[in-house]
């Protein structure tokens, strides 16, 4: 079995080209520099077997889906990604999933452009915490107490889909969807996509901006009380997959609205700003209205819907 140093020889050491990288893996601890003229933006996630994913979730997609949540969150900051640190609990150093595991980490972070520069590995119940560290003006940072009254909400991509991933992941096959749909909602559950084109192109625009990783009605909230307003939301607006069109209407709207780990984006435009083209091509829809009076209400073809709705709960 390797040592703690030779496991992260192996698999997680690799040479930086990043000129912000001053000092990399294998020392106390990573120098960085911040390009100049930027700050730096600092987030954090822990994934827990069992709590956070399956318990037989690949080690590919637990790699993917570990980093690609610190991404989201630097893509609803507008920020750029630069570096990252990883601290990994294994129950034991199995050499092909640690290989599996590093080619998929890889695979995003370099599609990402972001450095692995540090971390930590120790035997326990297997779980990923990782540190992603971005970049952004100060001025064009994104944040979620600009929204006023008068602004359109939208949304990235579609929403719900993770969440019927989920229920088809704990019960195969008793979802309803065809092969195709259930495959489909895996892969959304299982290889998020950060939106980090978007977030950039928000910059200067958008007037509050998250990531939906509780649910959009439980995330939305958090933007109306950052910036002291309500909001009506448009449920026939809102963007479902086919698989989530095959649901019964209420059932898709209910998990749009509070199914978690979909990484889109939800933010908010001045009314007449027309959202900007994502430079990956990811399709933005216009779900409701910022309002001056408090609360979050949800009409359906114009009128009033009552319904109960609660997100992802982390205690």
């Amino acid at each position: 079995m390797p040592s703690e140093f030779g496991l992260i020889r192996q698999y997680f050491t690799r040479p930086s080209a990043d000129s912000g990288v001053l000092l990399g893996v294998g020392d106390d601890a990573a120098l960085l520099a911040p390009p100049v003229g930027e700050v730096l933006a600092a987030t954090v996630d822990t994934l827990v077997a069992g709590r956070h994913f399956p318990e037989a979730t690949s080690p590919a997609a637990i790699a993917h889906k570990a980093l690609a949540v610190n991404l989201s969150d630097l893509a609803a900051m507008g920020a750029t990604p630069r570096w990252f640190l990883l601290a990994l609990t294994l129950p034991e150093a199995s050499e092909a999933f640690l290989s599996e595991f590093a080619a998929a980490l890889f695979a995003l972070a370099d599609a990402a452009g972001i450095a692995l520069v540090g971390g930590d590995t120790t035997r326990g119940p297997l779980a990923i915490s990782i540190t992603a560290l971005g970049s952004v003006p100060p001025a064009q940072a994104l944040r979620r107490s600009g929204a006023r009254p008068g602004d359109g909400i939208y949304v990235s991509g579609t929403v719900g889909d993770a969440g019927l991933g989920l229920r088809e992941a704990l019960t195969p096959g008793e979802t309803g969807l065809s092969a195709a749909q259930a495959a489909y909602v895996r892969n959304r559950l299982d290889y998020p996509q950060p939106r980090l084109a978007l977030g950039t192109a928000l910059r200067g625009r958008a007037t509050a901006c998250l990531d939906i990783s509780d649910g959009l009605a439980q995330d939305l909230g958090h933007i109306l009380t950052a910036s002291g307003v309500g909001a009506v939301l448009d449920l026939e607006a809102l963007p479902l997959s086919p698989a989530l069109r095959a649901l019964p209407e209420r059932e898709a709207w209910r998990l749009a609205l509070t199914a978690g780990d979909d990484y889109e984006l939800c933010f908010t435009l001045p009314d007449g700003l027309t959202p900007p083209v994502s430079p990956d091509g990811v399709a933005v829809t216009r779900i409701g209205t910022v309002t001056a009076a408090p609360g979050l209400a949800l009409r359906c073809r114009g009128e009033r819907v009552e319904e109960e709705l609660s997100g992802y709960r982390h205690f």
